[in-house]
């Protein structure tokens, strides 16, 4: 068995983090930029790392006008305003886009590469910026990931994918993630069972370690997401999720997402749906389809989330796709593209988009057409 596995040099979780961020920080950079959206400023999340970076004496600049699923435009304003500070550092303190804005700025400020030259896998030519990344959701995992994605002017999500996106340290803070409203505590967390489940079943680069951090963050997730949805303010499932999702994280990226991902991206892309609620639309019918090539994997991972399973594979992975579905019924997020304004008119144009993510659906355990596109999205309108 021949594999390769990179991951986050360092990483630092533990509740309270952020207040502590200036004394982390201070060693790497002395006049950030801090990459966040407006949300989070209202909802008081950024002042306690603002106040830590200043009592470090760190010129910080804050940049509060991330957008969800990057619009490249937006990406280049933050490049530009990293720039203009002159800064010498990046912090992203958010979601995933905050993140993933986070690590093109640090990639790019000081590049003349374009943010279009590093479409694709491994086009970044310029060294990095120094780069420190803090979730504000137990979901994408980007903190410990390689992977930036971004939206096009087109409507067309694409991905980054290089080494030189992962950051210098992690700062994965529990206590950020309480205040949560219930939809996007549910949205992401399913986004993150979906990074598990994938890795788990990626045809070209499943490996043990993706494998072994996949089953245990699977553990994490499912047996805490309905708990955090029902009791927001439990500490100790809020930490086992942001755990999970971290776990998740290193999992993907090393043996990457396949179709349900593949599925979920014209959602955002022209709908501007969030990505886990996306991504929480397609798992069904992609596990469905994916059943007659992945259910000895399905049985497997049945073990965890429904582990009274009996019988052949097949049976245990109906099991789990069974148990998978009611646990995102539990959550009591939306479950019909037609509920957020989708018409069976708008499917022909997401099937064509969903076929232009080979990066992802080249590792989905089953081969997608664009008539099977059609079919799945038609299950769930």
């Amino acid at each position: 068995m021949n594999f390769t596995f990179n991951a986050v040099a360092d990483i630092i979780f533990k509740s309270g983090s952020a207040k502590e961020l200036g004394q982390h920080v201070k060693p790497r950079m002395a006049r950030p930029i801090l990459l966040t959206d407006k949300g989070l400023i209202d909802a008081g999340l950024v002042e306690p790392a603002l106040d830590s970076l200043k009592t470090a004496g760190l010129e910080t600049l804050l940049f509060d006008d991330v957008a969800a699923d990057p619009p490249t435009p937006k990406v280049r304003e933050a490049i530009d305003a990293a720039r203009q500070h002159n800064a010498d550092g990046v912090i992203g303190l958010g979601g995933g886009s905050s993140m993933d804005t986070a690590k093109l700025v640090a990639v790019l400020m000081n590049s003349d590469q374009s943010l279009e030259d590093i479409f694709g896998l491994n086009q970044v030519k310029a060294p990095r910026m120094p780069l420190v990344l803090l979730p504000t959701t137990a979901g994408t995992g980007s903190e410990v990931t390689n992977i930036s994605v971004v939206t096009t002017e087109a409507d067309e999500k694409i991905g980054i994918i290089d080494n030189t996106l992962y950051p210098d340290l992690a700062v994965l803070d529990p206590a950020l993630t309480i205040g949560l409203p219930r939809p996007v505590t549910a949205a992401t967390g399913i986004d993150a069972m979906v990074h598990a489940i994938e890795a788990y079943t990626n045809i070209h680069r499943k490996n043990p370690v993706s494998d072994a951090l996949g089953r245990e963050a699977l553990r994490l997730l499912s047996s805490n997401i309905v708990t955090v949805c029902e009791t927001p303010g439990n500490v100790k499932a809020r930490e086992d999720m942001m755990l999970g999702a971290m776990l998740a994280g290193q999992a993907f990226t090393n043996s990457p997402v396949g179709a349900v991902h593949g599925m979920a991206y014209p959602l955002g892309g022209i709908f501007h749906i969030p990505h886990g609620l996306s991504n929480s639309l397609m798992l069904e019918p992609v596990l469905r389809f994916n059943a007659p090539n992945a259910a000895h994997q399905y049985a497997e991972l049945a073990m965890i989330v429904s582990p009274g399973a009996t019988g052949s594979d097949t049976e245990k992975c109906d099991a789990f796709i069974n148990r998978m579905v009611d646990i995102v019924e539990a959550t009591g997020v939306e479950r019909r593209l037609s509920q957020l304004g989708i018409s069976h008119n708008d499917i022909p144009r997401m099937a064509e988009d969903a076929m232009k993510a080979e990066r992802v659906l080249q590792n989905n355990a089953r081969k997608v057409t664009y008539e099977d596109a059609v079919e799945m999205y038609t299950e769930v309108l």
